[in-house]
């Protein structure tokens, strides 16, 4: 009888162990690394190394002013990619569910930018920003595009924000069209017998059902954009100076291409970590309130 009560969980010890194995691997035991390297002061090629406490931690957070530059950097652009991400998104979803003939046609458009390389996009981006956007300029009355989109550090922010948008959105339309798939019809139908409006249906009915896809998607772009690295890395470098330098770009050269100090760059990758957690965690236990609310 104890055989066959434990069968269960064999077989769902069977099914999970592979990606169980593959996680405490490849993740549980370099976070545990990682935690205890940012302890130290290693460089990451030799083996000799000393144990510094915290005072990486506290060097990041108190005296290193372009890791708290390009802390506040990426939050501010966390909170515009995840706002016009999730909005346009929605809109195109819509957009896209409306066009009853061409909507596979129109799909499949806006979702092919997210099959491209990150890289090579950005790559054709910085082609349009250096050389097209400025040629329409000279050539039409449109002369609002000869702008420093990549060497001014005012607008390279805009550059940086239009590239991850259109890289991103199409994948979360995908998302939102499966969500509006599953709204019922006759509750939309009623509504607009009982004299609600279009806004009025999509505010009441529509937004409160989208709500288990709208907490997908923020969690996505949360995690997306705070470790925004490939966009910055080929359109601005960090550039002009630092300007534009994000967490994650900050830590790749204070880890490898600048200064080589491994475990102080680690300590900047557990501060990160832990700004992911925290703030997800709450995004997801507020979305999830939403949802039984809906």
């Amino acid at each position: 009888m104890q055989v066959q009560r434990n069968r269960p969980w064999l077989a769902l010890l069977a099914f999970t162990a592979p990606a169980l194995l593959f996680f405490i691997i490849f993740l549980a035991i370099p976070t545990l690394g990682g935690i205890y390297y940012s302890l130290t002061d290693w460089n990451g090629l030799y083996e000799n190394h000393n144990f510094v406490g915290l005072s990486n931690y506290v060097e990041a957070l108190t005296k290193d002013s372009r890791f708290i530059h390009s802390l506040f950097y990426t939050l501010q652009y966390v909170i515009v990619i995840v706002i016009a991400q999730n909005a346009i998104g929605i809109g195109l979803a819509l957009l896209v569910e409306s066009r009853m003939r061409t909507k596979f046609l129109f799909r499949t458009l806006f979702f092919m930018p997210n099959m491209i390389s990150v890289y090579i996009t950005t790559l054709m981006w910085a082609f349009i920003f250096a050389k097209v956007l400025p040629y329409i300029a000279d050539h039409t009355i449109l002369t609002f595009f000869n702008q420093g989109w990549i060497g001014d550090p005012k607008v390279s922010f805009f550059s940086i924000l239009i590239v991850s948008i259109w890289q991103g959105s199409g994948y979360l339309m995908v998302i939102y069209i499966a969500a509006l798939q599953g709204v019922p019809k006759d509750i939309q139908e009623a509504a607009m017998i009982d004299g609600a409006s279009v806004l009025q249906k999509f505010i009441h009915i529509v937004l409160p059902m989208l709500m288990p896809a709208i907490t997908i998607c923020v969690f996505l772009t949360l995690n997306g954009s705070f470790k925004i690295f490939e966009v910055v890395y080929a359109l601005t470098q960090g550039g002009p100076g630092y300007s534009t330098e994000v967490i994650a770009l900050n830590i790749y050269q204070e880890g490898f291409a600048r200064d080589m100090r491994f475990g102080f760059a680690t300590a900047k990758a557990m501060i990160l970590l832990t700004i992911i957690l925290v703030i997800t965690f709450i995004q997801v236990s507020i979305f999830k309130k939403k949802e039984v609310e809906a």
